[in-house]
């Protein structure tokens, strides 16, 4: 069981071994990197590449590591009883299967993806410690511990919005994904955009990471932007000679798709204003 990429999907040398390795010795593999680099999407790769099924569990401020294993619905139980209903005798009725449940009661190997662990309250690393180590977890309504039949591929993203504890860093292993040269961009965009004719996405990329590269911006576009972009300039049929930009105007055509806030906008609009004056 080997990754080695997929059509769909350009994986770096770095990345296929931080993959393969996580796999080797069945640790959580804990995948960092800007926003839109497709970390996410490096877990549904890895299970289309490996055949396997994929479960993802969507963090989000509010989550709690115990949803994750399993929820008790008292309130139903108790309104239930009071209805004389014949399912309250069996505590297993109002016991709610988490993510990490499904992923450890599978009959086949699968791919669990935790996604933007940074998302949720500091703690919550720290509460799933024992049971991505150990593979199981203990269900105190009815008394039994669930154990992992088959030991899933575990991957967890993270925006890196807050430092995760070292106790839980241990048990990873870690890979942050760069964002991309402008050679492997290239191979990026064209497996989205097969064919692109090689003038508009050398002027494309070019304008891409020089807006990057422009000393003061906020929230440098990624990868999913750039290709967001790029559709829109497909779409619109523009030309190489439609995207240059003068001292006048030194926001690239169709922005919206690159620059996601104001700050940034009005930063070209001033880089803009200088040109002028200096002109």
């Amino acid at each position: 069981m080997k990754f080695e990429g997929t059509g769909s999907y350009v994986a770096t040398d770095d990345l296929k071994v931080a993959v393969n390795a996580a796999v080797t010795l069945e640790r959580p593999l804990l995948v960092k990197g800007e926003p839109g680099t497709g970390k996410t999407e490096l877990a549904r790769q890895v299970a289309s590449s490996l055949g396997l099924r994929m479960i993802e569990w969507n963090i989000k401020s509010t989550t709690k590591a115990q949803q994750g294993l399993y929820e008790y619905d008292a309130v139903s139980r108790l309104r239930d009883s009071q209805l004389g209903e014949e399912r309250v005798h069996d505590v297993r009725n109002y016991i709610k299967k988490g993510k990490l449940w499904q992923a450890f009661e599978a009959d086949e190997k699968v791919v669990l993806l935790i996604d933007e662990i940074d998302k949720a309250d500091i703690e919550f690393p720290n509460d799933l410690l024992q049971e991505l180590d150990r593979m199981e977890f203990h269900v105190y309504e009815t008394g039994e511990t669930i154990t992992a039949r088959i030991r899933p591929i575990v991957i967890i993203t993270s925006n890196n919005e807050k430092e995760l504890p070292d106790a839980f860093l241990r048990r990873c292993f870690f890979h942050y994904i760069r964002f991309p040269e402008p050679s492997v961009m290239r191979q990026i965009v064209d497996v989205h955009f097969p064919g692109l004719k090689e003038a508009l996405l050398t002027t494309a990329l070019t304008q891409f990471y020089e807006l990057r590269e422009t000393p003061g911006l906020k929230k440098k576009p990624s990868t999913s932007e750039v290709l967001d972009w790029l559709k829109l300039l497909l779409a619109e049929d523009l030309t190489p000679e439609d995207l240059k930009r003068d001292g006048a105007n030194a926001l690239p055509k169709l922005h919206g798709a690159l620059l996601k806030n104001e700050q940034d906008v009005h930063l070209f609009e001033r880089l803009a204003f200088m040109a002028r004056r200096g002109g």
